[in-house]
């Protein structure tokens, strides 16, 4: 049996706060490796702006190529429609019964997990694993890890990130003012970014 984290998301662009909380991850939890997933259709950013699927994967691909555990996956880019997590948490167990998956997300995506498409699927299927971030304080973390661990009957992992504070939007917005991102993304993904005009004006 593996271990294999699932890094989601639609990469945005990819940044530097992903990257650490990867591999935070993978070393906190013993992880065999990282599957950077990039979202086809995420159902809360169906009204974003978001660049092709191609600068998506390339960005991604120049974010990781260093990393010999990180590995890009294309099983929410290939599936059509609106991309939900509890279907590629169904599509991969299928596919791999014997792996054990480890979902990584946001300490803000936690309060928002019950939203989401079928969230007893997501939490049965695989372990949750949070970083933390600004949005919430430790205490607050472990009141609503402790809540959705008994009401759905799991364990949920809180990772000891580093509070990085650096969100896609922020940088495409910066991008937009004239402002630069350089070490907010590895210096391959800037370059990729300015080569191709990236986030200038939309």
């Amino acid at each position: 049996m593996s271990k294999i984290g699932i890094m989601g998301g639609t990469f945005n662009p990819v940044h530097t706060a992903h990257l650490i909380l990867a591999e935070t991850a993978y070393e906190q939890l013993g992880l065999d490796k990282i599957l950077f997933m990039p979202s086809k259709k995420p159902p809360h950013k169906m009204h974003e702006s978001i660049v092709s699927d191609e600068h998506r994967i390339q960005m991604v691909q120049l974010a990781i190529q260093d990393n010999p555990h990180f590995v890009l996956s294309y099983a929410e880019l290939n599936r059509e429609g609106v991309t939900y997590t509890a279907d590629t948490l169904e599509e991969l167990s299928s596919q791999n019964p014997k792996d054990a998956y480890y979902f990584i997300m946001g300490g803000d995506s936690l309060f928002q997990l019950e939203t989401w498409w079928k969230p007893n699927k997501i939490l049965s299927l695989s372990r949750v694993a949070v970083a933390v971030r600004g949005y919430e304080t430790i205490e607050g973390y472990k009141d609503q890890i402790a809540y959705l661990s008994k009401k759905y009957n799991t364990d949920i992992q809180l990772l000891a990130t580093p509070n990085l504070d650096i969100s896609s939007r922020d940088l495409r917005e910066k991008r937009k003012q004239g402002k630069s991102i350089r070490y907010y993304v590895p210096e391959t993904v800037y370059n990729y970014i300015v080569d191709n005009h990236l986030y200038q004006g939309d």
